[in-house]
């Protein structure tokens, strides 16, 4: 009978915590970034794109990724607008090599730019973190 009750205790102290823990994960509709507040935002057919394109939209953002971490290794400097300038250089990389792609050839390819930025974000960091864009 006391195991019954302590392990009931127990399930109850749990789903306590467990609902309050739920309760600080609430998204916020705020949407402000920790650095450098007037990044550019994506362009708008990227943002609409259908959702069965949404492989297109991701390996745009792995471009984007790998440029800004080349951008800042190269000039040795995270300043804001090094870091997120406008997307166009990395839509013409997009438009330029992929647009025409099969789904395979474009998850691969961002594979590879994912691959890149990782390599580069590790000389790209201590740039940034010494910035206070990181």
């Amino acid at each position: 009978m006391m195991r019954a009750v302590a392990i009931g205790s127990l399930l109850v102290v749990l789903g306590a915590t467990a609902g309050v823990a739920e309760r600080n994960l609430i998204p916020t509709l705020d949407n402000e970034p920790d650095v450098c507040p007037d990044q550019p935002p994506e362009p708008q057919w990227m943002k609409d794109i259908d959702v069965r394109e949404g492989h297109k939209r991701l390996l745009i953002q792995q471009i984007y990724r790998a440029q800004s971490m080349q951008r800042i290794v190269e000039a040795q400097s995270c300043e804001c607008p090094t870091r997120y300038p406008s997307w166009k250089t990395a839509e013409g990389v997009f438009v330029e090599h992929f647009a025409a792609s099969e789904y395979w050839d474009i998850v691969e390819a961002t594979s590879q730019y994912r691959r890149q930025a990782n390599e580069i974000r590790r000389e790209a960091m201590p740039i940034c973190e010494a910035a206070g864009n990181w």
